[in-house]
């Protein structure tokens, strides 16, 4: 029985989520309200509560549902990635920018960004933090294994080359969100030239 209810919890977290989602797209963020979630999830209003404080905790667990889903697929790359340094970055990098508007869009995210600069000690800020960590780590992670594969140079710092390119990503991902006219493949080009300086210097 206690699976049957498991399953049932993450159903209606799973409905909720996809409707936030939804509406949040369409009516924006602060358009958006509650009770129009609640209908379209095909819960109570009250069930929603009993989940979320308020919307900006249905917004930090879209944030989450996004990031986790790319450190999944991210993991792959650490683990088999390809032999050459730039193709390896740019393969993890283009999975998390890939798929950054997956569930968010560019007025979710600057919501998001915002909350978490005004409310950094809040829930949400904290786990918007963790999130940035969990991708900084990823990013660590492979530098060290292409450091063992031989591919990296040993006497380069990995855990602060893979914070430095994780921070000039980020930046360049909020400049991103920043334009709606900016497209994603330009941003991938911009990372990609930027981190092609690198690469020539950390290269065996």
């Amino acid at each position: 029985m206690s699976g049957l209810r498991a399953r049932q919890k993450a159903d209606r977290h799973r409905r909720i989520i996809e409707a936030a989602a939804e509406l949040f797209r369409e009516a924006g963020y602060e358009g958006a309200k509650i009770e129009a979630i609640a209908t379209q999830a095909e819960v109570s209003v009250g069930t929603i509560y009993n989940y979320y404080e308020n919307k900006g905790d249905i917004l930090g667990a879209i944030v989450s549902l996004e990031v986790n889903e790319v450190l999944n697929a991210g993991q792959g790359v650490v683990a088999r990635p390809p032999a050459n340094v730039g193709d390896a970055l740019d393969t993890l990098i283009g999975i998390y920018i890939e798929h950054s508007l997956h569930y968010l869009s560019k007025e979710m995210w600057r919501q998001a960004m915002a909350i978490s600069t005004q409310l950094p000690d809040s829930p949400f800020g904290q786990a918007y933090t963790a999130l940035d960590r969990a991708l900084t780590e990823q990013i660590r992670a492979l530098i060290a294994r292409l450091q063992a594969l031989g591919l990296v140079r040993q006497d380069i710092d990995g855990a602060a080359l893979g914070e430095l390119i994780f921070n000039n990503m980020n930046m360049m991902f909020i400049e991103f969100v920043k334009r709606d006219a900016a497209r994603i493949p330009e941003l991938r080009a911009a990372i990609r030239r930027q981190n092609r300086i690198l690469v020539a210097a950390i290269g065996v």
